[in-house]
This record gives structure tokens, sequence and C-alpha cells, in this order.
């Protein structure tokens, strides 16, 4: 019996990612990897400086890196990146489903951060580590209209992408859904709404909040704010409203931290 189109590309998907690496550049970040249990690692490849520097996290990894003339750096990351002549090569890490971080246990109300089309790995680095400082349980986009682990990502993170979930969804709407039913207050913020988040938040701070930021420009989709429970806005003082994704994130999470 021939197989269904969606069963062949669904196995197709699954065969994609088992083969999908990254790489990671910068010695924070390759620090960082090296020291994460979690991170499957496949090649490590420093100059000897570099070595030197990561020497403690080289040792504890068990690795045996391949020492590169920084002159040649024989990675193959863009020209531009500034590896500072450390690269490793992983697996993208597997946190597990929506459940298992939306309810894993931690300090406080759960909080999370959806993103809606955010691409900018620069953006969603940043969003990564304000996430971590203000213990939320996760980070989640959809698998396409997203970034994926990158090195660009991971050295904008300065070290969050190992320990924050970062996880990516088939369906952001299905996702909204889902934390519903888990008992999430789910807030999108967009700048014309009529509620502040402050307000939106009165009497409910114990409940787990799920917090849906939109991509510069064109914000929330049409699907995305029909299925949030409420737009909220930052409220800002002066005359002029506007922030960039990652600032905003970091501000709409210190006003919902539980």
């Amino acid at each position: 019996m021939k197989k269904p189109r969606w069963v062949i590309d669904k196995e197709q998907a699954k065969k994609t990612a088992a083969a999908e690496t990254v790489w990671l550049f910068g010695l924070h970040a390759v620090r960082d990897a090296l020291e994460n249990p979690r991170r499957e690692r496949l090649r490590l490849i420093v100059t000897r400086n570099a070595a030197d520097k990561l020497a403690e996290a080289i040792a504890a990894s068990g690795m045996a890196p391949e020492i590169a003339d920084p002159r040649r750096f024989s990675a193959p990351l863009d020209p531009a990146s500034v590896h500072q002549g450390a690269a490793l090569e992983v697996k993208p890490l597997d946190w597990g489903s929506l459940a298992d971080v939306a309810l894993r246990d931690g300090p406080g109300a759960p909080r999370l951060v959806l993103l809606d089309r955010v691409t900018d790995p620069h953006n969603v680095g940043a969003i990564l580590r304000s996430a971590e400082v203000f213990g939320a349980r996760a980070v989640i986009a959809p698998r396409h209209h997203s970034t994926p682990e990158t090195g660009a990502l991971a050295k904008t993170a300065s070290g969050a992408l190992e320990r924050q979930p970062y996880l990516r969804v088939r369906n952001l709407a299905d996702a909204i859904t889902e934390l519903q039913g888990m008992g999430y207050l789910v807030l999108g913020l967009a700048g014309e709404a009529e509620t502040d988040i402050e307000t939106a938040l009165e009497g409910r701070r114990d409940r787990p909040v799920a917090l849906v930021l939109g991509a510069e420009g064109p914000g929330l989709r049409e699907r995305t704010r029909e299925s949030v429970d409420m737009l909220v806005r930052i409220d800002f003082p002066g005359a002029f409203g506007s922030l960039n994704v990652s600032n905003a994130a970091a501000v709409a999470l210190y006003a919902v931290r539980g």
C-alpha cells in the first residue's frame, strides 16, 4: 500500500532534523556548549590560543580538538563571523514538548515568551538572555518564519541558549490554544491595545502568563490576535512609544514577573 504524502513528508522532515547540525562560534558560546551535558557535540576546531583559553571546558567535555592555523581557520563559518578562534559543531538541543517546558517546575508563577515571525537571530538571542534573567520557562516560536539555532543566535544569547529552552512548534495558534488549556493567560503585545500590561495583570499575577510578541513592522498576525486572551500594550510616559522587539520583551517580562 502506498504511503500518503503527509506520511512521507513527516518521515523526510524527521530525517532532515536528525541530520541537522549547527556551528557555534566565539569563546563564550563554545565554552557554554562544551560545559552543557545536554549538548551532543560533534567537532571542535580551535586555534592554539583559543584552546588555551578553553582548556578546562575542553578537558571536561572529553573532546579532542582540531588545532587550526588562525590565518586559515577551517570551520565552515560565514567570513564575517567573529569566531575568536573557536568553533564547535553540535546537534540542536531537544527541550521536549510544549507541555514539558510550560509545566516544568520553577520559582514563581510560570512565564513564557512566544514569538510570532521574529526572524532576526540577534533579536532572538537577546530575548533568550532576557528570558533567562527574568526566569521565563521558555521562548517558543513557530518552525517556519522564525530563526533556528544558529551561531549568530548563540553568540548574541551569550550562553543563554544552553540553559534557556528555545522550542519551535508546528503552529503558533495551536500552541496558544494548548497553553490556554493548561491555565495560561496569553497576552499579545500590540502598541494600539487599549489595556496596558500592568492593568491586565491586576489580581492575576499568580496565574501562568504567556507573552506573545510579533515582528517589528507587521506585528502580530491576525490569527494570533484572534487566539490570545487579550491584546495589551507597554505603557510609555513619552509621546514616542516604540521599542525594538528584544527590548519590548525585556520590559514586558519585567512587568509580568511573578
